[in-house]
């Protein structure tokens, strides 16, 4: 399974769990349990953990470039945990489109 999640902290964290290729389909799973936490605490914080991340389809980035815009200041922080360089390009990639304060971590420094 491409993306897996988990509610931390009381539901104020949600946890990401991003392996293989994101699809649309995946990103459509993502999508209402964040808004449900948006629904429920306002702004919450994620952590997005890669492993074995192969990236994203073309459907996916789109799906996720229009909920950061609707939902650009719900998210508070983003911590992504990676292990290679182009993830953490990735994620410098990611900051303009979204009001939280993104930082990516290396998967051996947790």
């Amino acid at each position: 399974m491409p993306i897996s999640m988990m509610e931390t902290a009381d539901g104020k964290v949600l946890e990401v769990h991003l392996s293989g290729k994101l699809t649309k389909q995946d990103f459509l799973q993502f999508a209402p349990v964040a808004e449900r936490l948006i629904r429920d605490y306002g702004k919450f914080a994620m952590i997005v953990v890669m492993d074995d991340f192969q990236g994203v389809e073309a459907g996916a980035a789109w799906e996720d470039l229009k909920w950061d815009t609707k939902h650009y200041h719900d998210v508070e922080r983003v911590a992504m945990v990676g292990e290679k360089s182009w993830q953490k390009t990735m994620s410098e990639c990611v900051k303009p489109f979204s009001g939280a304060d993104v930082k990516y971590f290396d998967a051996s420094d947790i």
